[in-house]
C-alpha cells in the first residue's frame, strides 16, 4: 500500500503543486481553495491515467478527500 500512497500522493502534488507533503493525507475540498470542481475533475483523471482506472460520474461525487481517494484506489488495484 505504501506504493499506492505515493503514487496517489504523487498524483496530488501534480494537480495542487503548492500543496505540502504533510498536508496531503488531510486534504480535501473543505481544507483546499484550490480544490475546485475543475482541480476534482482534473485530479481523478491524473489518478486513472496513473493506475489505469476510469472513475465513474459517481466516483466524481464521492472521492472527496485524500483518504476516500486513497480507500477507492486500493480497492481498484488490489
Amino acid at each position: 500500500m505504501t506504493d499506492t500512497k505515493d503514487r496517489v500522493s504523487r498524483c496530488f502534488s501534480i494537480v495542487f503543486p503548492g500543496i505540502r507533503q504533510e498536508d496531503i493525507p488531510l486534504a480535501s475540498p473543505a481544507s483546499m481553495a484550490a480544490w475546485n470542481s475543475l482541480a476534482h475533475i482534473r485530479l481523478l483523471s491524473v489518478i486513472g491515467e496513473e493506475f489505469g482506472l476510469e472513475p465513474d460520474m459517481e466516483d466524481f461525487e464521492e472521492l472527496t478527500s485524500y483518504p476516500l481517494i486513497l480507500d477507492w484506489v486500493g480497492k481498484k488495484v488490489s
